[in-house]
């Protein structure tokens, strides 16, 4: 049982700023933020989560039945983690590829705490064993300190794992086997890096937050692990048997100048080359929700709308169902997961072809975070637009990645990598 307390707050972004700083000393956090972008999907403005009372944390074997009984048991508020290596839960494939960093395929946990931000009024939802903190944790979320103090100041040499005559003819190898139909579609990701540092996570999370200021933004610590993520992608969301997913395929740069900028959002819109690999995942996005959908529910509300954000222009695609009544939650996910705009088309044949030629293990990097609610809805991101970190192995890691099809130029793919691992870099150094 939990006991709810609400509150209207004068200074709403203050609040949250206080709010994640406030968390910092506890073990588990998910600190969600929408940065008050106009979603009509969207449930709350921000959530944090933190301080295990349960929890669940595995490799990928039996994965997804381990978080379903775990779901249906606790029937709470669950909060954390699905890993791109989950697929070797769901198909029969394996990863094998260096990982530096090291984080468990899948972590949830049961928060004693958990704050509802919407608007200007906040719920803190306690459980029962620590309800009597309510006010006290108010008042020192209220008098918190926020000031930014440059305790990680070092410069960070950041490596480019696959050097970029690599990455080149590593992407000429793609497209020989889209031209011989081995696929239609793959997403192919690189790694940067830097060894033996020490960061301020909460300091390096607001610096990507406030550069970049996506819908789903996330802060995820887990003992030594950490998540800074800037993800401008939603995954998946339930609301009683309402699916959305909202896949995004195709990119542009933003310009200071009004009239390139407009230029810039005009040419992705019209780009045959991008709006054919939306239109792919697209499908390959109803196909996978059609596997647990009441008949005839799978439609397409929005098709390759362009959405502006701090950082870049994006093509984002809306795919709605309904939830059949035989299935889970839980099943929803393993259904559709990984989700198609990191995978590509063919999906099984696009992640064999991507772990041959890409060089890092993915791990949390294009899986998603979220959570469930007590009543089995759900909602989680892209891990994208995201730095990684394990504090105890002093490794520091973010990936990008592109959208190859049979009309990509590996010169220009190589660009949009380095467009999207901008803000990252940013951050960084």
């Amino acid at each position: 049982m939990r006991t709810s307390a609400c509150k209207t707050l004068f200074d709403p972004i203050r609040f949250k700023h206080q709010l994640l700083h406030w968390s910092k000393p506890n073990r588990e956090i998910v600190y969600l933020d929408s940065n008050n972008h106009n979603d009509p999907y969207s449930s709350y403005d921000c959530v944090l989560a933190l301080d295990a009372f349960t929890s669940v944390m595995t490799d990928f074997v039996n994965a997804f039945e381990d978080l379903k009984q775990y779901q249906q048991t606790t029937k709470d508020w669950l909060f954390g983690y699905l890993s791109y290596e989950l697929k070797n839960d769901v198909e029969a494939l394996q990863s094998s590829n260096f990982d530096g960093l090291d984080f468990p395929d899948l972590f949830f946990f049961q928060p004693k705490k958990i704050f509802l931000l919407k608007g200007d009024q906040l719920e803190m939802q306690y459980l029962a064993l620590c309800d009597d903190e309510i006010e006290s944790d108010f008042k020192a979320i209220l008098n918190c300190d926020i000031l930014n103090r440059e305790s990680d100041a070092q410069n960070l040499l950041i490596q480019q794992r696959i050097p970029k005559e690599n990455y080149l003819s590593k992407i000429e190898e793609m497209l020989a086997h889209i031209h011989r139909g081995d696929i239609y579609e793959a997403n192919f990701c690189m790694e940067f890096f830097a060894q033996n540092v020490t960061i301020d996570p909460i300091q390096k999370f607001e610096r990507l937050n406030a550069i970049s200021q996506p819908p789903f933004a996330v802060f995820l610590k887990n003992h030594q692990h950490f998540l800074l993520s800037a993800s401008p992608e939603r995954y998946l969301k339930k609301s009683d048997e309402l699916l959305v997913s909202q896949p995004i395929k195709g990119t542009a740069p933003r310009f200071s100048d009004v009239a390139k900028d407009a230029e810039s959002k005009r040419q992705l819109a019209s780009d045959p080359k991008e709006r054919s690999e939306n239109v792919m995942i697209t499908d390959l996005v109803r196909n996978d929700l059609s596997r647990t959908a009441q008949k005839g529910s799978v439609q397409v509300t929005e098709l390759c709308g362009i959405y502006s954000f701090m950082q870049v222009h994006q093509m984002i695609t809306t795919i709605a169902s309904k939830l059949s009544h035989e299935f889970t939650a839980v099943d929803a996910i393993k259904t559709t997961f990984p989700m198609g705009s990191m995978t590509g088309a063919p999906k099984i044949s696009a992640m064999q072809i991507i772990e041959k030629h890409e060089e890092t293990k993915r791990g949390l990097y294009s899986g998603a975070v979220g959570y469930f609610t007590p009543l089995g809805d759900f909602d989680f991101n892209v891990v994208i637009r995201s730095i990684l970190y394990n504090a105890q192995n002093k490794y520091v890691s973010f990936s990008v990645g592109s959208a190859i099809t049979s009309l990509s130029d590996p010169e220009k793919e190589y660009e949009e990598c380095l467009l999207k691992a901008r803000a990252m870099r940013e951050v960084l150094s």
